[in-house]
């Protein structure tokens, strides 16, 4: 993909106006580059994820999203995470969501661990997410920071595919990892 005519600092509106072939990302103004695109496995892990979570949230006022959605922070901050969910509606517009979603889900890629692991981490700190969850597909696990009082994620926490998930910013839904991962049900102990 061409990169954008570089810029100091790219906005949404710069953003909004790049070929809807292409997909990006803005942090802090600095476009990134989502290709190529995900793997089998991983575009796997998100649908698992998804329906578990989509089916718990019948009846519940949150709503579930999956990339490529634009999630605007600001109007140097849009990303497309992996799997998101809103539970304030005034957020979801038309075109995009506006502000933070209550749970943003990132499924670890070779070309985008880094970016997930430090600088969107840092980023979703930043915007108020309440809940972050980064997955790696390969080693199957979960790593899990939450929003504490004082506005900064906590140490966080890793789960492991055998590990049943109480989501904290969504009251009452569990993910049994195991399924996430395409896995049996552990024997219990």
């Amino acid at each position: 993909m061409p990169i954008p005519k570089e810029k100091e600092k790219y906005t949404y509106q710069d953003y909004a106006a790049w070929p809807d072939e292409e997909r990006w990302e803005l942090i802090d103004g600095q476009a990134y580059d989502m290709s190529p695109a995900p793997t089998f496995d991983h575009q796997t892990i998100v649908l698992n994820f998804a329906g578990i979570v989509r089916n718990a949230l019948k009846g519940k006022p949150c709503v579930p999203g999956i990339a490529p959605t634009d999630i605007v922070l600001s109007e140097h901050d849009v990303v497309q995470p992996d799997f998101f969910v809103v539970c304030d509606r005034e957020k979801i517009k038309t075109k995009n969501i506006q502000g933070a979603p209550d749970l943003v889900v990132e499924v670890l890629s070779p070309s985008t661990s880094k970016k997930d692991r430090w600088i969107k981490r840092n980023l979703y700190e930043r915007y108020g997410v309440r809940e972050y969850l980064i997955i790696d597909p390969d080693a199957k696990y979960v790593e899990r920071y939450c929003l504490s009082a004082n506005h900064l994620f906590d140490k966080g926490e890793v789960f492991d595919w055998k590990d049943t998930l109480p989501l904290k910013s969504l009251e009452s839904i569990d993910v049994p990892l195991w399924e996430v991962f395409g896995e049996q049900q552990p024997a219990a102990e």
